[in-house]
């Protein structure tokens, strides 16, 4: 709609009157229909799926953009799914696939899609795109979640997504119930609930989600281990959150994370729990938390990472 040349070969379409392929009323129509929408229901939000890169999609009008409130991140859902579908040896060598997102997040007012289209058409449903045996398949559906909801972003999660539908979505049928009497996927269905209420209770997953300073890397040097930190970060820091993801099935006991400002932490989320199909052996009840530089506000913390797991600190 935006581009006078979409699916047009040379021949098939005229330039705009300034020369370009911007379609002037297409776009002029798309900024009336936001400022409208967000004028009289200032309470909802109109969400684009787009997937070039039109810049500022969900930029104000006035600002030059045409007023969504937020964009698909089409790049995020590609780079996510490709590294998760890696069996988890390979994954040490694929971490800037990981990591990328956070590279272009704040161009846009991104959302985090695992939508429709990634369970038609043969691609698979979700459970099944993850490596190795039917509990590690579990495992790395909880960790990819886990991940997905501590990102920063708006989530998408398509239907039946929540308790790892075993086919592919079909419009002529209803989801697939029935497999909610088997404890893998309704513990599944569970997590991600928990993961849901997370969200809505943890401040420092919400309040600055469009904002450079809710987001920080604390750890991305240790690839050969395929474990990553990060931390976000709410309008008062005392209710900033570590997310720390083991993305391979080795039990990482005694793990050292090192960052500041806080002086205890505690465990509000693991992915490994019983609760949710996990082994529930690799939890921390406690985390020893030390100070090792006074003058940085430096602490080392010392946690128990479960294999193919997600610890969540607060």
């Amino acid at each position: 709609m935006l581009k006078l040349n979409y699916s047009r070969e040379e021949g098939e379409w005229e330039p705009n009157e300034h020369g370009g392929d911007g379609n002037l009323e297409a776009i002029a129509f798309i900024k009336d229909l936001n400022e409208t929408v967000y004028r009289d229901f200032p309470d909802v939000q109109t969400i684009a799926e787009e997937a070039t890169d039109w810049p500022g999609v969900s930029r104000p009008t006035f600002a030059g953009g045409l007023g969504f409130g937020m964009k698909w991140m089409m790049g995020w859902m590609h780079d996510t799914l490709d590294f998760f579908k890696m069996d988890p040896i390979y994954r040490k060598d694929h971490q800037d696939k990981f990591t990328f997102s956070m590279m272009y997040y704040y161009d846009e007012n991104f959302v985090l899609p695992l939508s429709h289209d990634e369970v038609v058409h043969g691609k698979s449903p979700m459970i099944y795109k993850m490596p190795g045996d039917e509990w590690q398949k579990f495992a790395n559906l909880r960790l990819l979640y886990s991940y997905m909801m501590t990102h920063p972003g708006g989530k998408l999660l398509f239907m039946g997504d929540e308790f790892a539908a075993t086919s592919e979505w079909n419009y002529k049928t209803e989801l697939q119930w029935e497999l909610l009497k088997f404890d893998s996927h309704r513990m599944m269905k569970d997590c991600v609930r928990d993961l849901n209420l997370l969200l809505r209770g943890e401040p420092a997953l919400y309040e600055n989600q469009f904002n450079a300073c809710g987001f920080e890397w604390v750890d991305l040097n240790h690839r050969g281990e395929s474990v990553a930190v990060y931390r976000r970060k709410g309008k008062n820091p005392a209710d900033d959150v570590l997310v720390i993801l083991n993305f391979t099935p080795v039990v990482r006991r005694d793990w050292k994370v090192y960052t500041r400002g806080k002086t205890a932490w505690k465990e509000i989320f693991n992915s490994d729990d019983r609760k949710y199909w996990g082994t529930g052996d690799t939890n921390n009840p406690s985390v020893t938390v030390n100070l090792v530089d006074e003058t940085d506000d430096v602490y080392e913390l010392i946690v128990h990472l479960p294999p193919l797991g997600a610890v969540v600190l607060k």
